[in-house]
């Protein structure tokens, strides 16, 4: 009823007058059917990525990791993905612009991204509207997939990373109190500091203060030197990888040595790369482990290291599988058709990828099992 109620609105919503002509045709640029001259599916398949501005390693990883995943995909010859890139600068607006351009290509069969889940709150919803398949690969913040049944993710959700993470971190040092630091001008980090919130208070701990920052904060005196009086067994912070690692950096700096609970975007081996020894007892959850024993892993990090001279994080490892989930769905849906790959992409289940067994909900959300990483030495380890 709701796929019906959506395709009457795109009869009637000026706005989508230029994607309806696309889905009267929704093939592959070039051949019938969306299919190559070899009989294999072909599909563009449209990215919005954060590519520049402050957080542009996140894009980087990403592209890099759906470009490499783009190259086996084509040579199996199953499935033939050309790639349509787009910029969204971490800004809403570009990447609905971004997104608009894509979805009113008669050749884009769905979308990866946006990058940040600020931006998928107002792209998801135009894509639903007009029956866009979108898969975030890195937007973590509660309520994405339920946002519409074209939209899906790959990525974990901090509902269940964050309270994986403090679990461990509860249980190696037997915490009793902690203070909230977060990033109170971003959907994705307010969403994070809700979710530590909510599972500090379930799993009984005393949060002795919550503090917040704006994004670009360089100083962060006051709100530390606060905590540092309070004497908390844990700071969970919700925070990107830039302001995160300035954070800990002062932290560490003014004497406060206790562990750091983080969410999603302080994931990143940048966190490394600017904090330095400051990063170390930084404890996150993730379905993506580099140095795990899996054949998988081990040949995707080698391919990437060839590739990129340095190791893919999280993020380059969650587009790669996303890749891969798009391919299986339109060589299941046997043509490029938006409405179509849709439904393959709510088929998917038991996916094997190198971020272990992976399987869609019914609404479009995730199903997999986060592992515990805590930095040692200048590095991410397993956190046991």
């Amino acid at each position: 009823m709701r796929k019906q109620l959506k395709k009457f609105a795109q009869f009637t919503a000026l706005s989508s007058l230029l994607v309806l002509s696309a889905c009267g045709g929704n093939q592959a640029a070039g051949d019938e059917e969306g299919k190559s001259s070899g009989g294999a599916v072909k599909a563009d398949i449209g990215v919005i990525s954060y590519i520049s501005g402050p957080g542009a390693a996140y894009g980087e990883a990403i592209t890099n990791g759906l470009k490499l995943a783009q190259e086996e995909i084509n040579g199996k010859g199953e499935v033939e993905i050309n790639l349509v890139i787009e910029d969204s600068a971490g800004k809403q607006d570009q990447a609905l612009t971004a997104a608009q351009k894509l979805m009113n290509s008669e050749n884009v069969t769905g979308i990866i991204g946006p990058t940040l889940s600020t931006e998928m709150n107002v792209v998801g919803p135009e894509a639903d509207l007009n029956g866009v398949p979108i898969m975030g690969t890195s937007t973590t913040a509660e309520g994405i997939p339920q946002i519409g049944d074209y939209v899906f993710r790959n990525s974990l959700p901090e509902a269940l990373a964050i309270p994986a993470a403090i679990d461990k971190a509860i249980e190696k040092y037997d915490a009793k109190k902690v203070a909230i630091l977060y990033g109170n001008d971003d959907v994705f980090t307010k969403s994070g500091f809700d979710t530590m919130k909510k599972a500090a208070e379930e799993k009984g701990l005393e949060i002795l203060t919550t503090e917040t920052f704006q994004k670009g904060q360089s100083d962060y005196n006051a709100q530390l030197t606060k905590i540092k009086g309070l004497k908390p067994d844990l700071i969970l912070a919700s925070a990107l990888y830039n302001e995160g690692a300035v954070i800990m950096d002062q932290a560490r700096k003014m004497g406060i040595d206790v562990p750091f609970v983080g969410g999603n975007g302080f994931n990143s081996p940048e966190v490394i790369n600017i904090a330095g020894d400051a990063a170390n007892g930084l404890i996150v959850a993730t379905p993506w482990y580099g140095e795990k024993e899996d054949d998988k892993v081990k040949e995707f990090v080698s391919k990437y290291e060839k590739e990129y001279g340095k190791k893919p994080d999280q993020f380059a490892a969650q587009a790669y599988d996303a890749l891969y989930i798009m391919a299986e769905a339109l060589t299941n849906a046997g043509e490029a058709d938006r409405d179509a790959l849709r439904d393959a992409l709510a088929e998917i289940k038991g996916f094997n990828g190198i971020l272990g067994e992976f399987s869609f909900d019914e609404e479009g959300d995730v199903v997999m099992d986060p592992t515990v990483l805590v930095i040692e030495g200048g590095a991410f380890k397993e956190f046991n």
